[in-house]
């Protein structure tokens, strides 16, 4: 299908030269197609790659390339059959490759949720016939998900997103497994800072920013959480020195991956006011705002307080397959996420309450976590 973003380059080269401005804007152009450098193979295993098809990858580098935490974001094209494509084929032909960005990025600096939220504010994720200007099979949405953990934080992000009421029709974009995903040739990478001027009477033109500002008003620019840095440094203490600072049920659990008796424990009924840290670390884990009674028996949470103080596991133990929680700088056994959970993420945090330290609302400033005394304001 002939794509409609021909017309604004078209539009755009008229507007170019009556200003008397040479403009060679064409995305169709022939060109070395040697694929653009990701991160370096030996810092691979230290970061996340995520995968997010919004259109024109062109308007989508930009918004992730200026958060802190990422290292790179490579165009190209994934979802389809055809391997090593081009980008004619992806464009004109019926490849079922979408265009798309992969991003690398540091989950210690910066988490997948905020790429989600950051993803959402670039997109129309009602439209399932491509992105704005851009009609045709190759524009349409996608988040690619790489495991099991980004597959339950993007559903419980769509879900919330489409419960929203802020988009005008319910929400198209899927979650879908991550497939292979072929660098897109040299010239469109960072194509808004090699070709600025095009770029921006491309984008200008596109429908993009105006549906976007309409959309999101004065919440399109994402505010990022800070991921606090005094956690990174912390030190697990040794084996004999945990036994002396937890009590047998709290090491059973938080060193040996036990569970405590449901019902009989210390913040199943708990309804004060106030946020759950780590018994180890003290890192901040969860709130009471995001606090139910799930019938179960343990405290249960619809999401973290810190997505980053997070880190979930694939559990095979007892001849099932659940996600195990654990505390990512004390590295605590905390319980199971399961997505049996209310709205608006349909989660249940499933915690022990052993390996957890109730700090009150009004105690926070002087335990040290003034930062999160908004929440009770």
């Amino acid at each position: 299908m002939k794509k409609r973003r021909n017309i604004v380059i078209f539009i755009v080269a008229a507007l170019l030269i009556v200003a008397g401005v040479a403009y060679g804007l064409n995305r169709g152009y022939t060109s070395d197609s040697s694929n653009a450098p990701g991160p370096n193979e030996a810092d691979i295993e230290e970061l996340g790659i995520a995968t997010f098809a919004g259109g024109c990858f062109w308007c989508m580098e930009p918004p992730f390339e200026k958060l802190d935490g990422v290292s790179a974001v490579i165009s190209g094209y994934t979802g389809g059959t055809l391997e090593n494509p081009t980008y004619e084929q992806v464009t004109y032909e019926d490849t079922g490759h979408l265009e798309a960005v992969q991003v690398y990025f540091d989950p210690e600096v910066v988490t997948y949720e905020t790429l989600l939220q950051v993803f959402w504010r670039q997109i129309d994720p009602t439209d399932d016939g491509g992105q704005f200007v851009d009609r045709g099979d190759s524009y349409k949405t996608a988040i690619f998900v790489h495991d099991e953990s980004q597959r339950r934080l993007a559903e419980a992000s769509l879900a919330e997103m489409d419960a929203s009421g802020r988009f005008d029709g319910p929400i198209i974009t899927p979650v879908r497994d991550a497939e292979v995903f072929y660098d897109a040739e040299e010239y469109h990478q960072d194509y808004y800072l090699k070709n600025a001027l095009q770029y921006h009477f491309y984008r200008s033109l596109s429908g993009r920013d105006v549906y976007l500002i309409r959309t999101w008003g004065d919440d399109r620019e994402y505010e990022v959480p800070l991921i606090s840095s005094r956690w990174r440094d912390f030190e697990k203490p040794d084996d004999a020195t945990l036994r002396e600072m937890l009590t047998p049920l709290q090491y059973e659990v938080t060193q040996q991956d036990g569970t405590e008796p449901p019902f009989q424990n210390e913040y199943d009924g708990l309804k004060d006011d106030g946020i759950y840290v780590d018994i180890v670390s003290g890192e901040p884990l969860f709130s009471s705002t995001d606090k139910f009674d799930s019938g179960t028996g343990w405290p249960s949470f619809t999401k973290p307080l810190e997505d980053a103080h997070i880190v979930e596991l694939e559990d095979r133990n007892f001849f099932m397959v659940r996600t195990e929680v654990r505390s990512r700088y004390a590295d605590s056994h905390l319980g199971h996420v399961f997505d049996d959970g209310p709205a608006p993420t349909g989660l249940r945090y499933c915690m022990n309450s052993a390996a957890m330290l109730f700090i009150p609302a009004e105690e926070l400033e002087a335990e040290g976590y003034g930062e999160y005394t908004y929440l009770f304001e």
